[in-house]
């Protein structure tokens, strides 16, 4: 990982946390451009090239506008997949072509998200209906261990909210985030009950794990922080937060991983008031400065994808060939995220 953008991405980081727990006056709106530039000319021409990148929708939360897609492709289009109805820009280029590029840019509008008005009494629901969002994934199993552990932290609860706020808790307390992670961790829920230490991912792959484990539907969300420079590299940015339905209300946001990583970045320890507000903010609340992208693990592309399926779409994805290309090394990939303030 580029240290220089591992650096800044701190300064951004705790910069957004300035304004967050000691008043909740967060701003109500953070926006800019988001342009990614991918080249995958320095690549061997024999074979043919695709090329899979997350595309933001508009929600609730943000807004989408002024898409831009151009570039030297023989075949562009917006795809979804047929599990999680995830968006992606999908492009193609013919074997034997020597230049390779495309360009991919948006505007978003970003809005805080503060959801803890619950309701006194939770709806009634079907697990039926979220059955996508309560079984296991191929890094996270919800039996055995994991199932264990799960009833052990919610002994005693009986409510959906009670149930996914211990977790939110247990988890706040007993993992941490380890900055040698490459990129935002795999999220191998097994491995990381033995050692919970990595990044966004790996902490809410054992959020995510432990909920569903407990009854309760929850998934994660793929995204992009935006910078508050006029212009920034963002190239190394991603952040997966999660999110848990409760009934009779819907989805709720949780980001165990930034109380974390604040743990780290300002050295507090458990009892002291700066991290009991850090945990306070973030069940239930996330700040503006970062965008959708995604959600779904264990991704079969559209069009499909050679081998395995992906294990979840933050990063660009790309094949040439036979051999697929390294995600998480935005310089030999190549690749460049840049945030503008416009």
């Amino acid at each position: 990982m580029n240290t220089s953008r591992s650096v800044a991405a701190v300064i951004i980081f705790v910069a957004a946390l300035a304004v967050v727990p000691a008043s909740w006056a967060a701003p109500k709106k953070h926006s800019g451009t988001i342009t990614t530039t991918v080249d995958l000319s320095g690549y061997d021409p024999s074979g043919e090239a695709e090329l899979w990148l997350p595309y933001p929708v508009s929600d609730r939360d943000q807004a989408i506008t002024d898409i831009k897609v151009s570039g030297d492709f023989v075949a562009s289009a917006v795809y979804a997949d047929s599990t999680f109805s995830t968006p992606m820009l999908y492009a193609r280029w013919d074997k034997g072509a020597t230049s390779r590029k495309l360009t991919f840019s948006f505007k978003a509008e970003r809005s805080e998200v503060i959801r803890r008005n619950f309701p006194a009494v939770e709806g009634a629901w079907n697990r039926a209906d979220f059955a996508q969002y309560l079984g296991a994934t191929s890094l996270g199993p919800v039996d055995g261990e994991v199932g264990k552990l799960a009833r052990a932290i919610t002994a005693g609860k009986t409510t959906v909210l009670d149930k996914a706020r211990a977790i939110y808790d247990w988890t706040c307390e007993n993992t941490y985030r380890d900055p040698k992670t490459c990129g935002c961790g795999t999220g191998d829920v097994c491995a990381l009950l033995k050692k919970p230490g990595g990044k966004c991912v790996d902490i809410h792959s054992v959020f995510i794990a432990l909920t569903r484990a407990a009854g309760v539907p929850s998934r994660e969300a793929f995204g992009i922080r935006m910078g508050k420079k006029d212009v920034e590299d963002v190239s190394t940015w991603q952040h997966c937060w999660a999110e848990f339905y409760l009934p009779g209300y819907g989805w709720v946001p949780v980001d165990a991983a930034d109380v974390r990583k604040a743990m780290l970045v300002e050295n507090l320890k458990p009892e002291d008031a700066k991290t009991k507000e850090y945990r306070a903010y973030f069940w239930g609340g996330i700040d503006p400065y970062r965008v959708k992208l995604a959600i779904g693990r264990d991704l079969a592309l559209n069009p499909p994808q050679p081998g395995s399926p992906v294990n979840y779409l933050m990063y660009p994805f790309a094949r040439v060939g036979d051999r697929i290309i390294n995600s998480l090394d935005p310089a030999g990939f190549k690749y460049s995220i840049i945030y503008t303030a416009r």
